[in-house]
């Protein structure tokens, strides 16, 4: 469900109010976000123009890659699918749209998204906090150490040695062993209780401190986009957490599907059900009316 144009402007209104009179500006956001602005991992046409030896074998989106594959055939997924996402370098529009939108406030940034497209377009990487990980970042599967390694180079020797007709690496000296114990390593996202967060935890701790300088007096405005009931845990509830914990904090939650807020927040809380690049075009119109 979207907005009928007139109600978005209206909504869009109200929170250039808001953020013009906030003090600081968490933007928060989830998967959503990333699918507006073209990346969406349920899309089944892009899904068969990186993936065809997949496609062929039934498979019809990367949601779908949990299944298990061989070690030379997942290695090949995991390097397309990681310079798709990760390593592309053209600006997106969208998050760069939401960089001008936020100025020169005093901000910062929480995501589950492990694609790095806000600190790609314009958002300062020390203050933009990834909890579920980064693509950019490989494991020891065990894990034997809490080191983790860059994926930039490992990406490059896979792709190297892949073959798209058969969507394998047919180099097995191409794929990755842990440089500690010679043992499997996977990408390091949370996806079980393996997961190192040793890299993130500096970033969170910054992100608390920032949060709490401003605790009881600052304007605190929260924007969520994309955030729904996958892994609530990490992005919605402590967004809502937050609106009730500080006095003078608002929360914009921007999501098509589930855009519903707790009765406890009426009237700190405002409800946008609409696409982020939707809202974000509402927003850049109502900017560029203002400064007329």
């Amino acid at each position: 469900m979207n907005h009928q144009p007139s109600t978005l402007r209206t909504q869009a209104s109200t929170i250039r109010g808001w953020l013009d009179g906030a003090d600081r500006v968490l933007i928060t956001a989830g998967a959503g976000l990333s699918a507006a602005a073209g990346y969406d991992y349920g899309d089944t046409d892009r899904f068969q123009e990186l993936f065809p030896a997949l496609y062929r074998l039934g498979l019809r989106s990367r949601y779908l890659v949990g299944v298990p594959l061989p070690s030379a055939r997942l290695w090949g997924y995991w390097a397309v699918h990681i310079d798709d996402i990760r390593y592309g370098s053209a600006p997106n529009p969208l998050y760069q749209r939401l960089r001008t939108i936020v100025g020169d406030k005093d901000h910062w940034v929480m995501t589950s998204n492990v694609d790095a497209l806000f600190a790609r377009n314009g958002f300062a990487a020390d203050r933009v906090f990834t909890p579920q990980g980064d693509y950019g970042r490989y494991q020891c599967a065990t894990p034997c150490t809490s080191a983790t390694w860059d994926s930039k180079p490992l990406v490059d020797r896979l792709l190297s040695a892949y073959d798209r007709d058969t969507g394998i690496v047919t180099d097995p000296d191409a794929l990755p062993r842990c440089p500690n114990c010679d043992g499997r390593v996977e990408i390091n996202v949370r996806i079980g209780p393996e997961f190192i967060d040793d890299p993130y935890l500096p970033a969170g701790r910054r992100l608390q401190e920032w949060l709490n300088e401003g605790a009881t007096d600052a304007r605190l405005l929260i924007l969520e986009f994309g955030a729904g009931f996958n892994t609530p845990g990490v992005i919605r509830h402590p967004g809502e957490h937050l609106t009730r914990h500080f006095p003078r904090a608002r929360l914009v939650r921007v999501n098509p599907t589930h855009p519903d807020i707790p009765s406890d927040l009426t009237g700190r809380a405002l409800s946008v059900p609409a696409d982020a690049n939707h809202l974000l075009d509402a927003l850049t119109a109502s900017q560029a009316q203002a400064h007329r």
